[in-house]
């Protein structure tokens, strides 16, 4: 399928996400204009100040983003999931070009300039508003437009906290290795930036007192551009207040907000319980496609009511207990100190484990006889190996696998997103990787997956963590929950995940024909 079929096939969740995009670039630079100017002018009046303030600022940049969305996602009023955190955090990385500019903007006015408006009568308002902010306005603007472009761009990583934006289809393309969807993504990302610079570069001319104004006849092209990006701010500002209008239920509506994790399974997860829920006449508000612990901190901070987790995860990385191998017992244990000590409930198995798959290329498997992990050990010390972060860094994950089995590899592995491991593996880059053994990618790339032959790795079993106010508030979640129990099988699980990761089908298309397969649809 070409780019542009994907395009035509695919245009209203696109504009749908790129209004998002608007809304929170948009809305974040305006917040940032509204305080870092201020900022700035006062900064030129205390001198004291100026350090702190701008050191502040500095810092506020260097903080990884992925790192502060972690930071505010617990934090009241200002935190939780979705676009308000997204806004705080873009807030805070566009201040600094702002109060920056405006300070270097007001202090770089002539010094001869003040003093003849200060002979003139003039009173230090005066001078500010009539003198010194017109002369600094084309620097200030620049700061504004750095701010812009800067925001443009972390937006897309707003995607990792249920923001929704263009990051959606970035972090989509890397789970899925659909150039389409990157593309899909990066190219209007990239675009937004490029218009943005443009405008605001012909906003930043118009104030520049250092060039005159161009002809008559290109003077209509640049009021045309400024109009429209008026109009573009007020049609994107009414579209995100009809939507978040459009989001609110009456409030006695039961309602419900569903998470996932983000890689393809949980977001099918997420979905199967959303739609069950939708055809049971509860608003569900999906917030999917969470990075990191970030599923588990909204759970217990009242973001989101449920999402998909894994046993064996819940127990070596949430609970922080060492790896056990019996399935019932972890089970057992983390439906019992999850209720203890989150007052979260456990749902019953949903009939397949997801653990660490050791994967290797089939070419390599086949023409090396690999079978097991043990199988591996000795080509291993020629070996590269790639790891996503989350198994780099667990209990349950690299150091006491590489123990277990005595590997050594001919470098340190390689820590890198997961969805890029299989891809690397794919292409080359390493020669093993630890995936997930449901992952629908196994078999679309031809990848083997090796047995655990020394049974390292814990139980996997997959089941949804839900808050016990929740069930007591929607009675129809303990039915839906009841009616998933052991009822999604390894192979069907794989399958789903190879429909949306190789088939490139929709998540909500899949999920709508497996419930009608299993006739879950409300009776």
């Amino acid at each position: 399928m070409s780019f542009w079929n994907f395009l035509q096939q695919n245009w209203p969740e696109l504009l749908t996400l790129l209004r998002q995009h608007l809304w929170l670039v948009l809305i974040s630079t305006f917040i940032a204009v509204a305080i870092g100017i201020p900022t700035g002018i006062l900064l030129t009046r205390k001198k004291s100040l100026r350090g702190p303030i701008l050191g502040i600022a500095n810092v506020m940049q260097t903080i990884p983003s992925l790192a502060l969305f972690g930071f505010l996602i617990p934090l009241p009023f200002i935190g939780g999931i979705g676009a308000r955190t997204a806004i705080v955090a873009l807030v805070l990385y566009s201040l600094l070009p702002i109060i920056r500019n405006t300070v270097t903007g007001i202090l770089g006015v002539d010094a001869n300039v003040r003093e003849a408006a200060v002979a003139m009568g003039m009173t230090g308002r005066q001078i500010l508003w009539q003198v010194e902010l017109p002369l600094a306005m084309s620097v200030i603007v620049t700061g504004v437009r750095v701010a812009m472009v800067i925001a443009i761009g972390v937006a897309t990583i707003a995607a990792a906290v249920g923001a929704g934006g263009l990051g959606v289809y970035i972090f989509r393309g890397l789970r899925q290795y659909d150039n389409h969807l990157l593309l899909a993504g990066a190219v209007p990302a990239a675009l937004l930036a490029l218009a943005a610079d443009f405008s605001l570069e012909l906003l930043e001319r118009h104030f520049s007192v250092t060039r005159r104004r161009k002809a008559h006849a290109t003077s209509w092209l640049r009021k045309t551009v400024l109009a429209a990006i008026a109009l573009i701010v007020v049609v994107t500002i009414y579209a995100g207040w009809r939507g978040s209008r459009s989001q609110t239920t009456p409030a006695q509506t039961a309602r419900l907000v569903v998470g996932s994790k983000d890689f393809t399974e949980s977001t099918l997860l997420g979905e199967i319980v959303a739609q069950m829920l939708d055809t049971r006449g509860v608003a569900v508000e999906r917030n999917f496609e969470l990075g990191g612990n970030l599923p588990h901190d909204a759970l217990l901070a009242g973001r989101i009511d449920l999402y998909p987790e894994y046993t064996g995860t819940s127990y070596t990385a949430i609970l922080k207990h060492a790896p056990i191998t019996d399935p019932r017992a972890v089970y057992d244990q983390v439906k019992t100190e999850y209720a203890e000590k989150f007052n979260v409930a456990v749902s019953e198995p949903l009939g397949f484990e997801n653990t660490f798959a050791i994967l290797v290329r089939g070419a390599d498997a086949r023409r090396l006889k690999l079978k097991t992990i043990s199988d591996a050990v000795p080509y291993a010390h020629s070996w590269r190996a790639g790891f996503g972060q989350d198994f780099m860094s667990r209990a349950d994950g690299y150091p006491g696998f590489a123990k277990a089995y005595g590997l050594k590899f001919a470098e340190q592995p390689r820590e890198m997103d997961l969805s890029l491991t299989y891809i690397a593996l794919a292409s080359g880059k390493v020669e093993l990787i630890a995936g997930n053994s449901t992952e629908g990618r196994i078999a679309a790339l031809d990848l083997v997956q090796l047995e655990d032959d020394r049974h390292y790795f814990p139980p996997y079993e997959a089941v949804y963590l839900v808050r016990r106010d929740s069930l007591s508030r929607v009675p129809v979640l303990a039915e839906v929950l009841g009616k998933l129990a052991h009822s999604i099988s390894t192979e069907e699980m794989r399958q789903l995940n190879y429909e949306v990761d190789a088939n490139k089908r929709s998540q909500a298309e899949v999920v709508r024909d497996w419930i009608e397969r299993k006739g879950f649809r409300a009776q």
